[in-house]
């Protein structure tokens, strides 16, 4: 019993870093934001572009990924797109132009969707369904680890050299964390034998499979309104706390040091708590108590940095937390042999639907002539109403593994 606790706590850690490093090559392009608009000279919708350009490249490389990740050994499919995604962060290193840092982007996100997938498909497999919320509560701590160390290390890197470098440090850490995946990540092959057993060879027939079962396309829908709420905000954040709010560049760094901070606290405990309680009920009530933060993000005036960070802190606390539950009830919601499948199809629609957010946000968000970003609470009443509507489809949801 010791020995496979040590062994499932020994997973838990690799892919806690691998989705660490996954983490944060998405998360730093947002906090680099007013850096990047100030160096090459983009407005809001083209900063916009470049954050949706991962997340649309993600979901289009989740969706294609569902016709043969069940096919092969999830350990083959999670290095091999890892390698993919280190490629990708090391040509943002070398990027010195708009249009070359797109496509880059575009390539780190096309891998970096098939990794996401791969990384629940995982503990899906591997880890019972009454310790699948605390499992995935460790692993989403990476959130929390890459907000409070690698952001903030980021942002130091980019002021104390270029905004290059902090791709080119990631990349280098990223290697090192795909050597230890392949010597120690244990293979899993026995969704292969189910799929067998269950006659599912024909590609269009796995993908009628995942499409035909309407619990699955409630998790899809659930999903796609809650990455909707998060990311129509969360993009513009930093521009907006710099421009409208009165924090400098510098500053930046104390919003994902504390809000980083005490998610790596929030996010073991909330992942224990509906483990205990119950993952539906705990993602509503966190759901429904994130509306908040939202409101006061989005309206927020020139105040103080102290109540600016408390402000941050709570919508890290909620907005991140919900997450996890969700992801318990979502991996939970489909049998074995066609989760790889339905884990690349739910990746793909939570990467496009957070770069439809970012990119619909971008046409609503107008900078004036001063430098302030207008029109932000409108942003906020629509990630409000699809919070709302998220609470709702969580509960047409039923658990069958």
């Amino acid at each position: 019993m010791i020995k496979k606790n040590i062994i499932e706590w020994q997973l838990l850690l690799l892919l806690s870093c691998v989705q660490f490093t996954h983490i944060l090559d998405f998360m730093i392009i947002m906090p680099l934001g007013p850096q990047l608009m100030r160096i090459l000279n983009i407005s809001p919708r083209e900063f916009g572009l470049l954050v949706s350009s991962y997340t649309f490249s993600a979901g289009f490389a989740g969706f294609i990924s569902a016709v043969f990740i069940d096919k092969f050994d999830r350990k083959t499919v999670l290095n091999t797109a890892y390698l993919g995604f280190i490629l990708g962060t090391f040509l943002c290193a070398v990027s010195h132009t708009y249009h070359f840092l797109l496509l880059a982007r575009i390539l780190a996100g096309a891998f970096g969707g098939i990794i996401g997938a791969g990384i629940f498909s995982i503990i899906g497999d591997l880890i019972p369904y009454e310790r699948r919320g605390k499992a995935t509560g460790t692993v989403m701590s990476a959130f929390s680890f890459a907000s409070v160390a690698g952001v903030p290390l980021s942002l130091y890197l980019a002021a104390t050299f270029n905004w290059q470098f902090p791709f080119f440090m990631l990349s280098v850490l990223s290697f090192v964390v795909l050597i230890f995946s392949y010597f120690l990540m244990p293979s899993v092959t026995e969704h292969i034998e189910r799929r067998k057993y269950h006659h599912l060879h024909n590609p269009i027939q796995a993908l009628f499979a995942i499409f035909h079962n309407t619990n699955h396309l409630w998790s899809f829908g659930l999903i796609m309104t809650m990455m909707f709420a998060g990311f129509s905000v969360i993009p513009y954040i930093a521009p907006y706390m710099v421009s409208n709010v009165g924090i400098s560049e510098k500053e930046l760094s104390y919003i994902y040091l504390l809000g980083g901070g005490a998610t790596i606290f929030t996010a073991r405990i909330i992942g224990t708590l509906a483990d205990r309680f119950g993952k539906q009920k705990v993602f509503m009530v966190i759901a429904f108590f994130s509306i908040f933060p939202i409101l006061i993000i989005t309206n927020l005036g020139k105040v103080g940095i102290v109540l600016a960070l408390m402000a941050t802190t709570l919508f890290f606390i909620l907005v991140s937390g919900r997450f996890i539950p969700a992801m318990a009830l979502i991996t939970s919601s489909v049998h074995p042999e066609n989760r790889g499948g339905f884990m690349s199809v739910n990746s793909s629609i939570q990467q496009i639907s957070a770069g439809v957010a970012s990119l619909v946000s971008g046409l609503i968000l107008v900078k004036t002539s001063s430098g302030e970003l207008i029109h932000y609470p409108i942003i906020g009443y629509i990630a409000v109403l699809s919070t709302i509507i998220c609470i709702f489809l969580s509960r047409k949801l039923k658990v069958t593994s």
